[in-house]
């Protein structure tokens, strides 16, 4: 029994060393729960139900936080490792994969969509043929042309496999010529998934857990919440009908029970995740692409990632996946979640929430989070 525990035991110490990254936690006591008092009153006043909240450098986390309810009817706490539907924040990791084999010499991101997708070609904008193709850079920045989504895509955005989105896309005039005009899209993140599909040989799925998510140890992250998951999932919380407080929701873009495989895995904004999930993701892009003493991603990608990719006459400013600007780089998800890496203060800060909209002021919690974590954190090292 004793030799059982102890290989138990190795097995976890190794799977540390290995990941490069030690769990979630605050590292420094004397800095710990500085977080939650901002939030609280937010969750007394009805307007947020809950929130986890992460702020943490290249190295480790500097805190990790829980403040409200996952469940304000059932008074279920908020707990550190709550599960959130983190939504768009997808297409940066979708967008961090496909780089992946751009670092490989199998993919560039100057190249025609069509050269992995033939029927690419068939695209028209305006009924005729396109003046120039659409290029990998154009759907991972959202200047493709493409639309947010199909008409197929209905009743929710997890009906049809990656596949079967790019040829309906196929089947649907662009919005623009590719190149003119920023339009967000799903469209164009889940052709990106398809593209890592084609080149890779795997399932997009199977492509983000053995080249991402298993070296950066994001144990939590999935498309298919299992059923102990399920029971860390904080529930969907909106404005009340008066206004004044919060009501439960759903999430309408997905179909339920989550846990059904049936569900297919979205590229532009499927993922399920925890704080200390995403943290991972965003200390390895901080850190330039290395995960310990492993250059996971190169650092040649990162920039081109994390650096504006919109054409100079458009305001718009995104990078490949990511939203950048002001001192650093990230992105939000429909239910309100949000990373950011801000490389002016070496910090990242992990926002994670399950709201569509919010009553009174607590569309102002996410600020305060932000303004706390660089107040006391930004000199941490």
């Amino acid at each position: 029994m004793t030799v059982h525990r102890f290989s138990r035991v190795a097995v976890i110490v190794t799977a540390i060393l290995v990941s490069g990254f030690l769990p979630a936690r605050a590292e420094d006591p004397a800095k710990s729960k500085v977080l939650t008092p901002v939030l609280q009153p937010f969750v007394e006043s009805n307007s947020l139900a809950g929130a986890v909240v992460l702020v943490a450098n290249k190295d480790k986390v500097l805190a990790v936080e829980a403040v409200g309810f996952a469940d304000v009817e059932k008074k279920t706490p908020m707990t550190t490792d709550s599960l959130f539907w983190i939504a768009s924040q997808t297409k940066p990791i979708t967008a961090t994969a496909l780089m992946l084999l751009v670092d490989e010499g199998k993919v560039k991101i100057e190249d025609p969509v069509e050269k992995y997708i033939p029927e690419f070609k068939e695209i028209q904008f305006k009924g005729e043929k396109l003046k120039t193709p659409i290029t990998i850079r154009q759907i991972l920045s959202h200047t493709s042309g493409l639309p947010f989504k199909s008409a197929e895509e209905a009743p929710t955005l997890d009906k049809l496999t990656i596949k079967e989105c790019v040829a309906s896309y196929v089947k649907t005039p662009l919005t623009s010529e590719p190149g003119t005009k920023y339009l967000y899209s799903n469209a164009g993140i889940n052709t990106a998934g398809r593209i890592i599909e084609v080149v890779s040989g795997l399932s997009y799925e199977d492509f983000l857990d053995k080249r991402l998510f298993g070296p950066l140890g994001m144990k939590d992250t999935t498309f298919w919440p299992s059923e102990e998951q399920v029971k860390r999932l904080a529930k969907v919380y909106k404005p009340s009908a008066d206004k004044k407080g919060l009501e439960v929701s759903t999430i309408g873009a997905l179909q339920y029970p989550l846990t059904d495989r049936k569900r297919q895995p979205m590229p532009g904004g499927g993922l399920f995740s925890t704080a200390a999930d995403v943290a991972k993701f965003c200390q390895m892009l901080l850190n330039n692409g290395k995960v310990g003493d492993k250059q996971l991603l190169s650092e040649a990608s990162v920039k081109a990632l994390t650096t504006k990719q919109t054409p100079d006459s458009l305001k718009d400013s995104y990078g490949l996946g990511f939203s950048v600007g002001g001192g650093g780089f990230g992105h939000g998800g429909a239910l309100s979640t949000n990373m950011n890496i801000d490389t002016k203060h070496g910090l990242v800060t992990v926002w994670l929430v399950q709201h569509a909209g919010f009553p009174g002021d607590g569309g102002k919690a996410s600020g305060a989070f932000r303004k706390v974590a660089e107040e006391k954190f930004s000199d941490a090292k």
